[in-house]
């Protein structure tokens, strides 16, 4: 790849560098169109369903990755306060809810300006950064949705550190 170059050429759009890396790791995708591309990554506590999609305008890669959750209305008002307390802890990207769905959503969209290039490491730590996210919080969200534990007490236990060997 030539940094001189536009995304606009064939040879080097975000999506395609999206869809080698889904190849040599050997995830199921689909190219949804010339702009986005959709995976399911495995996890340790499910599998994640993955979106990029490249804005020509604001010259974004964007990666939604989510999982469906089973919310009860009462339970909401403490999933949104969950919520806010993981997003004050993330440094890229942040956590929604969206209701329609019923999903949990992480999003990240690196802003690549003056034609840099979407390399294949980029791409490998956009994924790990999104999947490692999701599993690092799905425990503390079940636990919230289900109405099993205070927002903060489940953020605790999602962020303790496990040290030694058993």
């Amino acid at each position: 790849m030539r940094h001189s170059e536009s995304f606009a050429t064939e040879e080097n759009h975000p999506i395609d560098v999206v869809e080698q890396v889904a190849t040599s790791n050997d995830w199921e995708f689909e190219r949804v169109s010339e702009i986005e591309i959709s995976l399911d990554v495995e996890g340790q506590w499910r599998e994640y369903s993955n979106t990029l999609a490249w804005s020509e305008c604001d010259e974004t890669l964007r990666i939604v990755s989510s999982f469906a959750i089973d919310l009860p209305e009462k339970n909401r008002p403490a999933l949104f306060e969950l919520l806010n307390s993981i997003n004050d802890r993330c440094w890229v990207g942040n956590f929604s809810y969206w209701a329609k769905k019923n999903l949990i959503v992480y999003r990240y969209g690196p802003v690549l300006t003056q034609r840099a290039e979407v390399s294949t490491s980029q791409v490998m730590t956009m994924m790990a950064a999104a999947v490692m996210s999701c599993e690092r919080y799905y425990p503390a969200i079940q636990l919230v949705a289900g109405g099993d534990k205070s927002p903060n007490d489940a953020l605790q236990l999602a962020l303790c550190e496990t040290y030694g060997h058993a």
